[in-house]
């Protein structure tokens, strides 16, 4: 019987793996042994079929369309680059590292081949492509704009084709972008990742991951591509949007409960960008990451284990980047030695989009693709995305000739099929419309999603500055007549939305669909919140260009007016045609385009400037606040941001989002994170720059006042592997219910190596009335204090302890130290990475829930 004779036999119609009741092993075991080694491979790799942006990335490819951006240039009619073809993102990205002078050979060279092998694979249809079979299907949904019946109806025309033109009839997973919500047309957008991390709310971010995963499930999707958990080391790289925050324990927290909710649904969570990814050198994209083993094991490597241990994760993107020389996807120390031997990890490992052909084009430690391939498949990677280009059919000859151990090929099909098996695509009775039922029925874009939608937003938006203005609103104020809006994000949906978002990753290619939901914009939201007062807006400038045109009639605007609301920041694209998302990474950190001028000018009116930065990187506000009269950071919150943001200017909405970033105060100088050694965490006199920022890490304030107090610790002196806890009160002192978090930090006073001066260890955000108190109780092992020696050993050290406790990076007025004694203790994966944490009512108060949990404790 030949792969292609689709005739069963009568011995083929029951077969052991198609078999539920036995156990998932088992019956992997008797598919592999019923495979051939072309249907074993042919299972490594993907198809990407009717893709109208193929160059674009499905985690963040190099190469991306050129008008995919929601901005000016999506609206030109200009043709974008056809499937098959590779365009100037990818010339750019193959230039990297080339002289100015020399980029053009350097992208003719190193993309040329490229054209070719995009071009084959774009050219195969789907009959051939599944001909031994096929391990995934690639963005049915996120490539072009379909109803969910239409998405429903092409999953399964092409499972259908994979069964039928295949000998054993296995189904391919499907995958799909998940960043800010199902990325797909007319599915709920929600708030960037970054906005997630200003929660500080771990059970929220589940439910949203929960209710994201539904969704998908529901149209026959089966994993998704998130949470992206690289942390944040510099604010100048685009995808700063995509991440949860610059600390090593809120990511993993956060990102842990991503994962949980995403599972939950029972759809593959993928974890990215294993790893590195976000510490390039002067924060290019795709550029070169010299960072050190210990600084990749301490601050990076972290939240990752954490989605594993904590979170349950069945699947691990690798990073494009290359970390000292080592490209992620050719390293088996990172991808096997680290994620499997001391993890435990199960799960499948899928390559970056074209990570495996960027080996050869783009790092050059391979030879070609095929080489590319075979050091991928070595290094642990299972899978190819998003098309079948290094894990081809070449892999079959190199077994046959003895160049590839087939127990590699072995080993990475037995990976995918067991997820298959989990997911009960080979169950006897498993078909592709019995997979979609729900589909004509799904509203992907549901009341209960926009409600949890705007929950995400309120409770991420930060406060920075009340100042004299805000809020507007409430008994005392000052009546408002005129209110002027200005500024390019004020009547613009697409800056509340990240460069993963469908409306600005897809649908500028289709401009007659408009946004495919509905989103409002802070004009309109404003009108609705401020119905007693005239409305005037003028744009004043665009986000990105140099046009000061609009100048006069802002400022005059402004002049008439009683108060003036300046809504500015950032609008997501790719690869240069946005100022936020993948590659689109910035030189400094000043407002983009004459934003900051915009703003001098209204401030120079005379007339109050309340300023809402809607952006997703932090951007350096020393001069925007000195001309303020109240300052708000919004980090993209989503298609129901514009209610979330004129709530909280209002008074209507209680602020109580936290900086997962700091706030520069310059636009350069500063060190990209909190956590810094001393020498990096103030100047000391040796150096003319000054590291301090506007507002620190985990700062934000509200329309009531909080107070932290009466610090205790129970274990002054404990051993190694020891435990001891910290507890304080928090208090509400003002006259408003609100929303306090309370942060742990610690400091290891004399270690091996330089170490920060403080790091966050636990946080919990507590609700309160007015009036009442709290005891907020943190159990904090010793296992917590781990580092990586001299000898790249994690370890845990005898000595002192400093422990902080309070409501931002530089403001922790509970302060004591706790003693480790004992030997030096060396600590693996099964140490304790969770900081657990109660919150108490004080006895006779009306403390409000609890909302505080560490993710990894539910």
């Amino acid at each position: 019987m030949t792969a292609l004779d689709r005739t069963p036999t009568s011995e083929q119609v029951q077969r052991a793996w198609q078999d539920p009741t036995l156990p998932v092993s088992d019956r992997v075991d008797a598919l592999l042994a019923e495979m051939t080694l072309e249907e074993k491979v042919a299972q490594l790799g993907s198809r990407w079929i009717g893709n109208d942006m193929q160059v674009d990335d499905g985690d963040g490819g190099s190469g991306a369309d050129p008008h995919a951006d929601g901005g000016p240039a999506a609206d030109s009619g200009e043709a974008v680059a056809t499937a098959g073809t590779v365009d100037a993102g990818h010339a750019a990205a193959a230039a990297d590292g080339a002289d100015a002078a020399d980029a053009t050979d350097a992208a003719t060279l190193n993309v040329a081949p490229m054209q070719d092998v995009f071009a084959a694979s774009g050219t195969i249809p789907i009959e051939e492509a599944a001909r031994f079979g096929l391990g995934h299907l690639t963005r049915v949904f996120g490539s072009g704009p379909v109803t969910p019946a239409e998405g429903a109806a092409e999953v399964v025309r092409l499972q259908r084709a994979v069964i039928e033109r295949s000998r054993l009839g296995i189904p391919a997973l499907v995958h799909e972008e998940c960043l800010t919500g199902f990325t797909t047309y007319g599915a709920t957008v929600y708030p960037a990742a970054i906005a997630w991390g200003a929660t500080f709310d771990a059970g929220l971010v589940e439910r949203m991951a929960a209710a994201i995963g539904r969704d998908m499930r529901a149209v026959g999707v089966h994993q998704g591509l998130s949470p992206l958990l690289d942390v944040v080391r510099d604010y100048r790289w685009g995808r700063v949007e995509e991440t949860i925050g610059e600390d090593p324990h809120l990511v993993a927290m956060l990102g842990a409960a991503y994962v949980r909710g995403l599972e939950s649904a029972g759809i593959i969570a993928t974890l990215k960008h294993f790893a590195g990814y976000s510490a390039s050198r002067a924060a290019r994209n795709h550029g070169p990451v010299p960072m050190g083993r210990r600084e990749l094991m301490d601050m990076i490597l972290p939240p990752f284990e954490a989605a594993v241990a904590l979170g349950g994760a069945r699947s691990v993107m690798c990073s494009y980047s290359d970390v000292d020389g080592v490209p992620a996807g050719a390293d088996p120390w990172l991808l096997t030695e680290v994620l499997r031997d001391e993890w435990g990890f199960t799960g499948t490992v899928v390559s970056d989009y074209w990570a495996v052909p960027f080996l050869a084009t783009m790092h050059g430690i391979a030879a070609d693709t095929d080489d590319a391939g075979v050091q991928a498949l070595t290094a642990g990677v299972d899978v190819e995305l998003p098309d079948t280009l290094g894990f081809g059919q070449h892999l079959v000859e190199r077994v046959r000739r003895g160049e590839v151990p087939e127990s590699l090929v072995d080993r990475a099909a037995r990976r995918l099929l067991t997820q298959k098996v989990q997911l009960g695509l080979l169950d006897e009775d498993w078909t592709p419309e019995g997979s979609v039922a729900a589909a004509d029925a799904t509203d992907l874009d549901s009341p209960s999603n926009r409600a949890l939608a705007l929950e995400m937003a309120e409770r991420s938006i930060v406060l920075l500055d009340a100042g004299t203005a805000l809020p507007l609103l409430g008994q005392g104020r000052p009546e408002l007549r005129r209110v002027a809006v200005v500024g390019p994000a004020a009547a613009d949906p697409r800056t509340f939305m990240g460069c993963y978002a469908f409306p600005n990753h897809v649908l500028p290619r289709h401009p007659g669909l408009g946004l495919g939901i509905a989103a409002p914009t802070v004009l309109d939201a404003l009108r609705a919140e401020l119905p007693d007062a005239e409305i005037v807006h003028e744009r004043g400038c665009d986000v990105q260009s140099a046009d000061r045109s609009g100048f006069a009639a802002a400022t005059a605007a402004a002049r008439d007016a009683d108060l003036c609301v300046a809504v500015v920041g950032d609008l997501a694209g790719l690869f240069g045609h946005g100022t936020s998302g993948e590659g689109c990474d910035a030189e400094d950190l000043r407002l983009p385009g004459v934003q900051a001028d915009l703003l001098a000018d209204l401030a120079a009116t005379g007339t109050p400037v309340v300023v809402v930065v809607v952006s997703g990187r932090p951007y350096a506000l020393g001069d925007v606040h000195a001309g303020a009269a109240a300052l708000v950071q919004a980090f993209m919150p989503g298609e129901e941001g514009a209610a979330a943001i004129a709530g909280v200017l209002s008074g209507r909405v209680q602020p109580g989002g936290k900086l997962p970033v700091r706030i520069p105060r310059r636009p350069g100088g500063q060190p990209g994170t909190y956590l810094q050694p001393p020498l990096g965490d103030d100047s000391h006199g040796i150096s003319n720059v000054d590291p301090t920022p506007l507002f620190p890490f985990g700062y934000g304030t509200s329309y009531t006042t909080f107070e932290v107090d009466g610090l205790r610790v129970d274990g002054t002196e404990v051993p190694t592997d020891g435990e001891f806890s910290v507890s304080v009160r928090v208090r509400n002192t003002g006259a408003r219910a609100g929303d306090e978090v309370v942060q742990l930090y610690l400091r290891d006073v004399v270690a091996q190596v330089t170490r920060p001066v403080k790091q966050l260890t636990g946080f919990a955000r507590v609700h309160l009335e007015p009036g009442a108190s709290a005891e907020v109780r943190f159990h904090v092992h010793a296992d917590r204090t781990a580092f990586t020696g001299r000898d790249l050993r994690r370890i845990v050290e005898p000595g002192d302890i400093q422990v902080l406790v309070g409501t931002s990076a530089a403001d922790l007025p509970c302060r004591g130290t706790v003693r480790l004694t004992g030997p030096l203790r060396v600590v693996g994966h099964d140490r304790r990475l969770v900081t657990p944490v109660e919150v108490v009512p004080a006895s006779g108060t009306a403390a409000g829930q609890q909302e505080g949990r560490d993710a990894g404790q539910s």
